[in-house]
């Protein structure tokens, strides 16, 4: 008996299945096998590992966590040559680990999931920020924290993120009066929630280019990373309809109007419901 080859959805499924065993550089690593089917995850991670082993030659058991920082930013900033790519910040290799460690450009996101791995191995605690607009790092060093900009390497000062936060509120739909206090925006991110915002950029590229198949290979990722999101099952439903699977559209939006019936756009996915299950009743001609 033949038995069919696990696909890469099936892969990232397994990947995401619990949160205690989630591998984040793993899977991470696997969001670029849509684009790139033959891509070697495996390998991937053996190339992190030699270059966690250079910087762990580096370091003794009695170096001080504020000298293991200083060691792991001179070598992935400064020696490795990692940083954000200015040039061509959209482009959707930067959203790929995989070949972020093959050109060292990329996104605060991408850079931040290299720099937290390379971090764990060589004995710091360290955590992502999803800060608004531009993901961080922070490291626990003695009884405080250092907030890194993985795009550069540098250290943020309170004053450095009160002006970046200033921005964002300016520029955002926040409520004037909703004054968050800075340490609500430097909130360790968990896995599953950076996967999502890794996703999420991804996602926003290929709506802004119309490019519908490769938004449902991100949308159904999304929905498996986050199955209980009625959001995202909306989206997904929305791009199956523009793709013209009927039934499968119709299941989303069904999905989401259960669980967000008084939501400001459940009026209108009501008709466009019906008009779905209408669509998909109607006999081939």
């Amino acid at each position: 008996m033949k038995y069919a080859a696990p696909t890469p959805l099936d892969y990232f499924a397994t990947l995401v299945a619990e949160d205690e065993s989630l591998n984040l550089l793993e899977a991470a690593i696997s969001l670029a096998q849509d684009e790139y089917p033959q891509l070697d995850v495996q390998a991937a991670l053996s190339k992190v590992d030699a270059l966690a082993r250079r910087l762990r030659e580096r370091i003794t058991p009695e170096t001080v966590p504020a000298e293991r920082l200083h060691q792991l930013t001179r070598f992935f900033h400064g020696e490795l040559g990692f940083a954000g790519n200015l040039n061509n910040y959209y482009a959707v290799e930067n959203s790929f680990v995989h070949r972020v460690l093959e050109t060292r450009r990329g996104i605060p996101i991408t850079l931040a999931v290299l720099l937290l791995e390379l971090a764990e191995q060589a004995g710091l605690r360290a955590a992502g920020v999803a800060f608004p607009g531009h993901f961080l790092v922070k490291c626990r060093i003695g009884l405080g924290e250092v907030v890194i900009d993985p795009f550069t390497g540098e250290s943020l000062s309170a004053t450095r993120l009160d002006e970046r936060l200033a921005v964002y509120r300016h520029g955002s739909e926040l409520p004037a009066d909703l004054d968050l206090p800075l340490e609500f925006f430097l909130r360790a991110a968990s896995k599953r929630q950076i996967l999502a915002r890794m996703l999420r950029n991804l996602k926003e590229v290929h709506r802004a280019a119309e490019d519908w198949q490769r938004l449902l290979a991100v949308q159904q990722r999304l929905v498996i990373l986050l199955p209980g999101d009625p959001v995202e099952r909306r989206d997904r439903g929305l791009v199956l309809a523009t793709l013209g699977a009927l039934a499968a559209a119709a299941d989303d939006l069904a999905f989401y109007l259960a669980e967000r019936g008084d939501a400001s756009d459940a009026p209108g996915l009501r008709t466009r419901l019906a008009v779905l299950r209408d669509q998909a009743r109607r006999p081939l001609q």
